[in-house]
């Protein structure tokens, strides 16, 4: 089983980066397909970012060339780096592991981006 707690939201202006952070523990990090998710005000969570156990990545359309995730196996950490943040990326942040059948959620952090 794996537990996630996710870091590094908060408020940053149009334009801005943050650098989002989930620590995972309890289990065999390495093994499990890491995504980033978000959720805002009205709207139905939605895939952001993956990466695979092998390296592979893929990204929501509406974040390409200004997102980029990444992992630190020996941190037990998945990164998402958020570039040219705009309004329209205001939600709260989830991040989710997943193996074999079993999925797991992080409680969240909060994006707001705003001037």
């Amino acid at each position: 089983q794996a537990q996630l707690v996710e870091s590094g939201g908060g408020l940053v202006q149009p334009g801005g980066s943050l650098r989002l952070s989930c620590a995972a523990s309890g289990s065999i990090f390495s093994i499990y397909a890491m995504g980033w998710y978000r959720q805002a005000p009205g709207k139905q969570r939605e895939s952001v970012a993956s990466l695979a156990t092998v390296g592979i990545t893929a990204y929501a359309d509406s974040v390409k060339g200004r997102f980029t995730i990444s992992r630190d196996n020996a941190k037990k950490t998945v990164y998402l780096q958020m570039n040219s943040l705009k309004p329209e990326d205001t939600a709260v942040y989830y991040c989710n592991a997943k193996y074999g059948g079993l999925s797991y959620w992080g409680q969240g952090t909060q994006v707001t981006v705003s001037s």
